[in-house]
């Protein structure tokens, strides 16, 4: 096929949408991780929250519970939402809410008001990643979706990097702030980067004075199509319905859900877990539990991409390859010294629980198209953060009354077991 028929557009206007394409990829991914920093920061200031204020870790895992659950409830109305007003408005707006309740928590003294405000905080950031899911849905055709997808959820992997030193500096900014400083400096450094962003993203080529791309799989643009009749013919909001009828849709669910508590179980955990068995202090605790979101982000690059050249009408050879890794790296790493191999088996469990992470939201573009991939996204979202929020208070209760960290890896384990049992349900014809 040549290069003037791609996508149907002529030459000269495919190198104008490759160009935007890639803009708006990397824009939307880079304005994605920085959002990590108002989220992830609670994780690397908990252990300095609870010697500075004297609170358990029973009550800052209901602290981080409600963010989860609110974050849960928002996907599910934002996901649709983006795509009926508009993805763009919605993720800067998001953004900059998100910014100001890290900036008001700074100036907190009440665990009870920091709790409203984390639980709006979970709110308002779920304005970003459904919309943006249709955002790359607009700019990236099926067959690079897997790419897409996993690229933006790499960088999303990366802000938990970010946060951790975005926490750091912070305390030597704020010396005399203590843990307040980790969502003050978090906040105008959110606050800059969305500043920038809606100079480079845009919200699809129609934008730009270009047509809209004609996907190369002709059964994936017939998808399309027949979705935008279903949205005319039945409302706006049918689409929930036509999902959710869809039971491999429902397996697709639980998939992420136990996905969702494996990874948050390891990234709300890690920073106090090398802190109290290791003895760091808080800066080389948080330096030290890095490696496991920089397996993230490596996961949620490669495995999608993956998936793209291999079983891409299918996606769940990978998530039972994915989910096989990661309960033997967690496994190895409650067994081992603090060291190198625990280094490595740290970032090889992030790599493939975050690599299952990607492969979710692929799936959801598949199924949703360009028409309503948001929507998709926003209903697996929410199942996510449900799990995630479960794994919040469940961990936060069991080191409280018991302090045993391996029972915390051994339930990771098991949920990763499910995942497997789960795909492999999923993958069948009934």
């Amino acid at each position: 096929m040549k290069k003037k028929d791609y996508l149907g557009y002529t030459d000269k206007q495919y190198r104008v949408y490759k160009r935007y394409s890639w803009i708006v990829l990397l824009a939307f991914s880079i304005l994605y991780c920085f959002l990590y920093c108002g989220r992830q920061n609670l994780s690397y200031a908990m252990p300095a929250m609870m010697s500075e204020e004297g609170w358990t870790a029973l009550q800052l895992g209901v602290l981080s519970s409600v963010q989860f659950w609110a974050y849960a409830f928002g996907h599910l109305v934002n996901g649709r939402l983006g795509e009926i007003v508009g993805v763009n408005k919605l993720i800067v707006i998001g953004m900059i809410l998100s910014a100001a309740m890290n900036l008001f928590i700074g100036f907190q003294s009440s665990l009870f008001v920091i709790i409203l405000l984390w639980a709006v905080n979970g709110y308002v950031q779920s304005m970003l990643w459904s919309p943006g899911m249709a955002l790359l849905a607009n700019w990236w055709p099926s067959s690079k979706r897997g790419f897409a997808t996993g690229f933006a959820n790499a960088f999303s992997g990366l802000g938990s990097v970010i946060t951790a030193f975005a926490v750091s500096l912070s305390y030597i900014a704020f010396p005399k702030m203590g843990w307040r400083g980790a969502f003050v400096g978090c906040s105008i450094v959110m606050l800059v980067i969305v500043a920038i962003y809606p100079f480079f993203a845009k919200e699809k080529p129609s934008k730009i004075g270009l047509p809209e791309y004609v996907d190369p799989n002709a059964t994936r643009e017939t998808n399309d199509n027949e979705l935008q009749k279903i949205i005319e013919e039945k409302g706006k909001l049918y689409p929930y319905i036509h999902l959710l009828k869809q039971w491999r849709f429902d397996v697709w669910m639980i998939i992420i859900a136990c996905s969702s508590i494996a990874r948050y179980g390891l990234l709300t955990w890690i920073p106090s877990y090398y802190a109290e068995v290791f003895q760091s202090d808080i800066e080389s605790g948080i330096i030290g539990s890095v490696i496991c979101p920089l397996g993230m982000a490596a996961g949620a690059l490669v495995i999608p991409w993956l998936s793209d050249r291999m079983w891409s009408q299918n996606r769940l050879p990978w998530v039972i390859i994915s989910s096989i890794g990661s309960a033997l790296t967690v496994f190895g790493f409650m067994n081992v010294e603090p060291g190198i191999l625990a280094s490595l088996l740290l970032f090889f469990a992030g790599f493939f629980i975050y690599g299952i992470n990607s492969l979710v939201w692929a799936f959801a573009t598949d199924i949703g198209g360009r028409i309503f991939g948001g929507t998709a996204t926003g209903v697996l979202d929410c199942a996510a953060y449900i799990g995630a929020s479960v794994q919040a208070i469940f961990f936060g209760g069991v080191l409280t009354k018991s302090g045993d960290w391996n029972l915390v890896f051994t339930c990771i384990v098991g949920v990763l077991v499910v995942m497997i049992v789960a795909a492999i349900c999923a993958g069948k014809k009934k």
